[in-house]
Formats: C-alpha cells, structure tokens, sequence
C-alpha cells in the first residue's frame, strides 16, 4: 500500500477531560455526498485510539505540502502534540491545524472495527476552505503533487 498516494490529515477530538487528542492519517476519504459522509481510519494500537473511540464529534484538516513537520509530530508517540496557545479551534472548539486548506468538523455516524483498526465514519457538519497545496504521503515519504501543464487556474 505504500505504493498508492494519498493526501495527509490531521484528526483531532476532545477526550472526556477536554484536553486535544490527534493523529495523522493518510487512510481518509469521501464517503458519501448525501449525506456528506467521509472516513477515517485508526489503528488500536494507537495512543489517540481510547479517546477517538469515545468521541461523538472529530475534526480533520487537510494538510498543505508546508506541514509536513505537523505530520510528523501528531504521527510521532509521546509527543506533545498540542502546545499552549498554539492550536486553532473550529466553530465547534475542536482542535485544528491554522492554516490547512481544508477543515471539516465531523459528528460521529458510525464505527467499524476491521482487523487491527476501527472505521470511524463521519457526518461532515461544517467545512472551511484554505489556499495551498496538498502534502502528499508516497513510497514511504512526504511529497506534493507535480503541477501538471493540463490543469484549470
């Protein structure tokens, strides 16, 4: 599967105490139109799982190429993921990355548990809209998409 690309986002929650829970993930994508419906997909044997397998509500941001040091650290276990002051919060105060081109705050609609990771299926409620590039996941490194001479402004 390295060998298939795939944009890069952050997913962000609450856990019970109110403190920000997140991790990068590549496995996500649109699920359904009506409803807007996308997934997410989170190993057990994550850090985050305990808390994102108790939440009703997460948020995604979709990543720029200039994050990949933000990839890193919500991919990297034990870090703090959330220094103070430092984080944007959605409408809904749901911890996101400022700056990504895209945020989406998610209700819980469904999870599934698939092998050694759980299918958590979201209700897109909200969307905002940035500039920028995506980062892009390939062959077991971080990239961005190469501007093709085809391609609409």
């Amino acid at each position: 599967m390295a060998r298939f690309a795939a944009g890069v986002v952050v997913v962000t929650t609450r856990a019970a105490d109110g403190s920000p829970r997140g991790f990068t993930a590549t496995s996500f994508c649109s699920l359904s139109l009506d409803p807007p419906l996308v997934l997410v997909c989170l190993a057990h044997s994550s850090s985050s799982f305990p808390d994102f397998d108790a939440c009703e509500e997460f948020a995604v941001s979709i990543l720029r190429r200039e994050d990949e040091a933000v990839a890193r650290l919500f991919a990297t276990s034990g870090a703090d993921r959330f220094p103070d002051g430092e984080q944007a919060h959605t409408p809904s105060l749901l911890p996101v990355v400022g700056g990504a081109i895209g945020q989406l705050d998610c209700t819980l609609h469904a999870r599934h548990r698939a092998g050694d990771h759980t299918i958590m299926i979201g209700r897109v409620d909200d969307v905002r809209l940035g500039p920028g590039e995506p980062l892009v996941y390939y062959d077991r490194a971080f990239g961005t998409l190469a501007q093709s001479p085809h391609r609409a402004p």
